[in-house]
């Protein structure tokens, strides 16, 4: 088989759209349905199926896309590792999916690791969706993604931390310096961030002890939690402990120890599985990888007016 109909096959396979395939392999539109009809006549199948304004693959059609994805990155790495990647020269544009929390801790840190020596490459942050993320990876939507959320086991992935989780509120908190029982923890009002990805780890731990939490408060941002801790002295949250500690240094608030059993959250770093542009991607995962490892993050710039009454 032409191997430019296995490339136009993926193209097709991970847009869902002939035009959308066409803009990535830089051909005309009635090139790649002219390869699709070739396709189509070498395999025997449709293989794709019009749906609305998507292509939907065949039952066949996804039975052989994992071999054809994995002999494509194969061959392109081979090519790669002749030729090189010169990340100097690189202008491509990369998409990275991060949390609220993630944008403010890590993207400091990546876009300094990636200047050092692709000064050109183009790096654009998309909003986290944990629903969504699997299909982006999968049709390329973005190129890698950082959430301590299950994504699946189909992407390439590394555990880049492991965070625990704390209790915050302010130093004024009745809590603050009594003992922190789970009657206690249960008792006080809580708020909630929306955006936590470790918030189903949370329940999971509470589960275990036939216990819930009903928030009194339920926030769409992170960085409102600070000053709401600060200002209200009756609310507290369960939050990243280092998170939280690098908060207490410039708010006042104290962070004390979970009073229950809660496993640390993995925070991971996927990869997309489509076929284009392989070694670049290989030499930014690791890149990104290794400046997250190496940080600390930045989550003490979020900073506000500090009221001293309730």
């Amino acid at each position: 088989m032409d191997l430019n109909l296995v490339r136009v096959f993926a193209a097709i396979h991970e847009t869902r759209s002939l035009t959308a395939a066409a803009a990535r392999l830089y051909v005309t539109q009635p090139a790649v349905s002219q390869a699709l009809g070739r396709l189509r006549a070498e395999l025997d199948d449709r293989l794709f199926e019009r749906a609305g304004r998507e292509m939907v693959p065949t039952p066949l059609a996804e039975t052989v896309y994992p071999g054809f994805r994995d002999a494509l990155a194969a061959i392109d790495r081979t090519i790669d590792a002749v030729h090189g990647f010169d990340p100097a020269h690189s202008q491509r544009l990369f998409r990275i999916a991060l949390s609220e929390l993630g944008e403010i801790g890590w993207m400091p840190a990546i876009v300094a690791a990636v200047a050092v020596r692709a000064p050109r490459m183009r790096i654009e942050v998309v909003p986290m969706d944990v629903r969504a993320l699997a299909e982006w990876l999968g049709r390329g939507t973005v190129d890698l993604a950082v959430t301590p959320s299950p994504v699946g086991a189909d992407f390439a992935q590394e555990v880049i931390k492991s965070q625990r989780y704390g209790v915050a509120m302010s130093g004024r908190h009745p809590l603050a310096e009594a003992p922190l029982t789970l009657e206690s923890y249960l008792a006080a009002d809580h708020v909630a961030v929306a955006g936590d990805s470790g918030a189903a780890q949370l329940e999971r731990a509470l589960t275990r002890h036939s216990a819930r939490i009903e928030p009194r408060v339920s926030i769409n941002h992170f960085a409102a939690l600070p000053p709401l801790l600060a200002q209200r002295h009756g609310l507290i949250a369960t939050v990243p402990d280092t998170i939280a500690a690098g908060w207490a240094e410039s708010w006042p608030l104290v962070v004390r120890e979970l009073p229950f059993e809660m496993p640390p959250v993995d925070v991971r770093l996927y990869r997309r599985s489509t076929t284009q542009h392989a070694a670049a991607l290989d030499w930014l995962f690791h890149t990104a990888a290794g400046a997250i490892r190496g940080s600390s993050g930045q989550f003490g710039v979020i900073h506000g007016e500090v009221h001293a009454t309730a």
